[in-house]
Order: structure tokens, then sequence, then C-alpha cells
């Protein structure tokens, strides 16, 4: 299982430049990939284009960009630019984002999500892959020809949990990446869903992208504890919620990756066993030395892999 790191928590400062340097401090210890969530007024494919002259050859990613905002022929525009600027190591991590988000933040409908996706994709893809689509849809429609800034197109994975959303990640796209989803919920719903999803599609084996927050600390108690008020939102959510009741744990403290070096080993052992193909590491600390410490057993486990 690659180790990659979610650097969506430094989101917090606001600081392009800061972003960039930690996706360049990233790519100098090794790991095998770079993601960032498109949240608040950062964009993120801008920051993964910035940072695609300084990171070698690592995996940049969006982690992920919601559908409701932007039109596909947008999003294409931006996904493709990045894809140029970091030479063709773009994936783009898409979703349909929350009721609650959609409807109170943004005064969109949620609707109908899985028939909004069918109908992005159905846009989005072709202008990815060709640079021309033509379709109209219930949701979207898109009628455009361009030419394209990149003849290599963007990987693309979407936010899926649900089982429809899982049908459409493995028939149309390299996979998934999830975010408070553990191994008893990928190896039960995630995993098993995809993969059979991909196969009936005759597609490659698909990517499962596990995110979590993760510290390596001597205090697991008070780390869970901490991370379980930060992120307790999360847990009110009803996709993760679903995910959290699968794998048994009361809100986000219980499913983050935390204990000594021997524990964490442990425990991302068991999500590799479960089919994750990727471990994304959202990075939790309380000092320096805490994510030094965290840092130094990510780049352990990847060189190993």
């Amino acid at each position: 299982m690659k180790i990659s790191i979610n650097g969506s928590s430094e989101l917090i400062h606001a600081d392009v430049a800061r972003l960039v340097a930690h996706a360049r401090t990233a790519a100098s210890d090794g790991m095998a990939g770079w993601w960032l969530a498109q949240t608040g007024l950062v964009d993120a494919l801008t920051v993964l284009a910035l940072a695609g002259a300084e990171t070698g050859d690592m995996e940049l990613g969006t982690a992920v960009n919601a559908t409701f905002p932007i039109h596909p022929t947008a999003l294409a525009s931006k996904a493709l630019t990045a894809q140029a600027a970091s030479s063709g190591r773009v994936t783009l991590g898409l979703g349909v984002n929350h009721a609650p988000v959609v409807d109170q933040t943004w005064g969109m409908t949620f609707g109908k999500p899985i028939r909004h996706m069918r109908d992005y994709l159905s846009c989005l893809q072709p202008l990815l892959e060709t640079g021309a689509v033509e379709y109209e849809g219930d949701d979207f429609t898109a009628r455009f020809a361009n030419e394209r800034p990149t003849q290599e197109t963007p990987g693309l994975v979407l936010a899926a949990m649900g089982p429809q959303m899982l049908k459409i990640a493995g028939a149309r796209t390299d996979g998934t990446i999830l975010w408070m989803t553990g191994e008893k919920a990928i190896a039960g719903q995630i995993a098993p869903k995809l993969n059979e999803a991909a196969a009936a599609a005759g597609r490659p084996s698909p990517r499962v992208i596990c995110s979590l927050p993760i510290a390596v600390t001597d205090d697991e108690g008070g780390m869970r504890d901490f991370v379980g008020q930060i992120l307790a939102g999360y847990g009110d959510l009803p996709s993760y919620r679903a995910m959290l009741d699968i794998d048994g744990h009361a809100g986000p403290g219980d499913a983050m990756i935390c204990g000594n070096e021997e524990s964490v080993r442990q425990q991302l052992g068991a999500i590799a066993a479960a089919g994750a193909t990727e471990f994304a590491a959202a990075e939790i600390g309380d000092s320096s030395e805490g994510f030094a410490r965290t840092r130094a057993l990510l780049r352990e486990i990847n060189a190993e892999s």
C-alpha cells in the first residue's frame, strides 16, 4: 500500500506558499502523492499547478472538488491547466459533497446526487479526454470543443462510499478516495462493490484511496479525544456517519489511525489488508516533534511498499 499525504489541514492558514512548501516536503520525503481539498477560498487546482514545478514525479490530487459549485466545462479547464503545469501528474478527486452544504451554504438543491454525478461525468470526461463534448442531461448540459493545453488526461476518482456511487466510480473512473472510512467498511462494502463494478465494465482494478487523520503518539487517548472534538461535525454528515457505523466508531476520534509506531503500523496493515491500495495521511499533532515522528514512520513504511 502506497503512502501519500493529505495536506488539507494546512488550509487553515490560507497561505499558498505554505501549501506549496508542504507539497515540496512531501515529495522530498519520497511520498507517493499529495492531496488537497477544495474548501474555502484557496483554489486547490491552482495550488497543484504551482506545486507542479517543485515536486518531482509525485502525484498531485484534489480531495475533493465538489461538483455543485462549478460547471464541468469550467472544472475541465482548471484540471487540464494543472495537468499541463505539472507535466501530467494530476488526479482529480470529485464528489457531490453533502446535502447540508449544498442546500444551506450554496443555496442549491441536493436532489438526486446519482443522476447529478452521471450527468456531470458525461460532460466532464469527454472534455478531459478529447477537448470536445456534446451532451444534454437533466442536471448538466455541455456543447463545447476546444484545444486542450495537454494531451495527457488527468486521473479521476470519486468520493464514493454508498453502493450506487461506488458502482459509478468503478464503472467510469479510476476508483475512489475516502474519508472517515476504515477497514471494516472498506472490506465489507467499498472494495467489493467497487471491484465488481470495474470488472463488469472491463476496467482495470480500481484505486481505493483511504484517507484518515493519523498521529504517532504515546498519548493515544488524549489524541483521539482531541481529534474527536475538532472533527466532530464529520460524524453528523450522513455519508460519513454510515461508514463510521459500519466500522463501529462513535466518531472521528475512533476512526483515526493513532498510537505508537508499532500500533500505527498494525492499523495501516489492517487498512491494506481490507483492500485499500493507498493511504493518504492527514497528519495530526500537538507539537513539531509529534508531526516529525508521524512523518518519519510514514517515510519508512512508504519506502518499504
